[in-house]
């Protein structure tokens, strides 16, 4: 089940956030959060197999050529959390205040264990991008993304 990290840290009773299901809608989409949380950081997530695959970037998703940013991989979404803002409340998982950055469409060029190319077209991230897998700390969910 793609979604069963994602429920399990999750007590839906006292967050707003979304429980739904992996559902196909044939759109490319992806989204930005801005989450102040412990720390702020910045969630990318892309419309992708149902879900939304999810990355933390701490510095945020680079606007410009050349600046890579280390991109953790976390546990997929649901495809409507592609639409949530708001307060996850203190004491839950991701405690803090969760706010759209951007959002758009892209399209996929390239997609393997490794590496994702995709090229974005929101309001504030447009052109090609890539996430790298690395092996930063012999730890499969660190990659890093760049503007091409």
């Amino acid at each position: 089940m793609a979604l069963k990290e994602y429920q399990k840290k999750r007590k839906f009773n006292k967050t707003l956030e979304p429980k739904s299901e992996v559902k196909e809608t044939g759109l490319s989409r992806f989204v930005v959060h801005k989450h102040q949380a412990k720390h702020l950081h910045f969630d990318f997530r892309l419309e992708i197999d149902g879900v939304l695959k999810s990355w933390a970037v701490p510095k945020g998703v680079p606007e410009e050529r050349g600046a890579k940013r280390l991109a953790v991989q976390v546990e997929d979404h649901p495809i409507d959390y592609i639409n949530f803002s708001g307060q996850i409340p203190e004491g839950q998982y991701g405690a803090g205040k969760v706010e759209i950055w951007d959002s758009g469409t892209f399209n996929l060029t390239k997609r393997d264990e490794k590496e994702i190319e995709i090229e974005l077209v929101g309001e504030k991230l447009k052109g090609q991008y890539v996430l790298i897998r690395t092996k930063l700390g012999n730890d499969p969910k660190n990659w890093l993304i760049f503007k091409k």
